[in-house]
């Protein structure tokens, strides 16, 4: 009864942004989220955004986007368990603009986030950012990291951001990231998410080689599944609960899947594409320590709704094609949690 009368309390303080938690002593939580097309509502004569202006064909408009971002905060603020997330990594924002809509116009306003961002080579103009408590979370330092092929597979894609930062006495690597989709067919653009984890992986060798005890994080919307070779072979990212080589990546995302649960569903399937990865420091480091209990999927009711073709339950998206829906997003968060000795 004290566990129902709980989230009683929190749903209704993100409803009506009073009287939150600011944080839990000792604990950090970190969420990210693929937000489903966060556009403004002008036309950016540098990308394709044309469709999401108010007189084209998905008629978006500065309400719809008000309450997208009121949603988008609920979603996150109920990630964080009712407190403000220390650590929020986002994709497909579409500029620094939405973000800060986002921090300034919801009741994240109540705490001090900082944002990260830079707009990258997308051709729709979506990008990844990174929020962060400045009240909290010490940065010291952030690159963006070029995502990009040549030859039979030349392209660009979004850039990840690799955010450096203290929680409490322990620094911590964050990658956010958003590979090339499956835009074409899975066999088209394999390729494309292979060469995007070879980029990455060199990232992650240079900082183990001068740390072996580094304590990285990976967060993202892979367009890939935790089984798939760019995270095992390439990545090199071992199923919970890894194996005891420094070098090791853990995916946590594996014990997700175990219990058939998913971020996105297409054709009535489930699939892992949002993924947390960690290295093998994180699970076993004596100062910050990634709470597995407490770390996952955040398929709360409000994101859902009834898949009426295929039965059970489907994310509450935006839009369906061109029609708008009314949704939050065609993706779930997920989350892990951090605890400081």
């Amino acid at each position: 009864m004290k566990g129902i009368l709980k989230w009683i309390l929190i749903f209704a303080a993100v409803y009506t942004g009073t009287n939150l938690p600011l944080s839990a002593q000792n604990t950090y939580n970190v969420v990210f989220y693929n937000v489903e097309n966060l556009f403004d509502t002008r036309d950016d004569s540098l990308t394709t955004d044309e469709e999401f202006t108010p007189l084209n064909e998905r008629h978006w408009t500065r309400e719809r986007f008000d309450n997208k971002i009121k949603m988008l905060y609920k979603a996150l603020i109920s990630a964080g368990s009712g407190q403000f997330p220390d650590i929020i990594g986002l994709a497909e924002v579409e500029n620094l603009w939405v973000l800060e809509q986002l921090i300034s116009k919801t009741p994240f306003s109540k705490v001090p986030y900082g944002i990260i961002h830079k707009d990258s080579p997308d051709p729709r103009g979506i990008d990844v950012a990174l929020l962060y408590r400045k009240d909290r979370i010490k940065p010291i330092d952030y690159e963006h990291i070029t995502v990009s092929g040549e030859g039979k597979y030349k392209f660009k894609s979004r850039d990840i951001l690799h955010f450096t930062a203290e929680l409490g006495k322990e620094q911590i690597h964050f990658f956010v990231n958003h590979w090339p989709s499956r835009s074409g067919g899975y066999i088209e653009t394999k390729e494309k998410r292979d060469i995007t984890a070879r980029i990455l992986r060199k990232y992650i060798d240079s900082l183990l080689v001068k740390n072996p005890s580094t304590n990285i994080i990976l967060m993202g919307d892979f367009n890939a599944t935790p089984k798939e070779k760019c995270f095992t072979s390439i990545l090199k990212a071992l199923p919970y609960p890894g194996n005891k080589n420094p070098s090791c990546l853990v995916n946590l995302s594996t014990l997700w899947t175990k219990n058939a649960e998913g971020t996105i569903r297409n054709g009535g399937q489930w699939e892992v594409f949002d993924q947390m990865i960690c290295s093998n420091n994180m699970l076993s480091n004596n100062v910050v320590k990634i709470e597995i209990e407490q770390s996952g999927i955040c398929n709360f009711e409000f994101l859902l709704e009834p898949d009426l073709t295929y039965l059970g339950k489907k994310p509450f998206r935006t839009y369906l094609g061109p029609k708008y829906h009314g949704g939050t997003s065609d993706h779930l968060p997920v989350k892990v949690c951090i605890s400081e000795k």
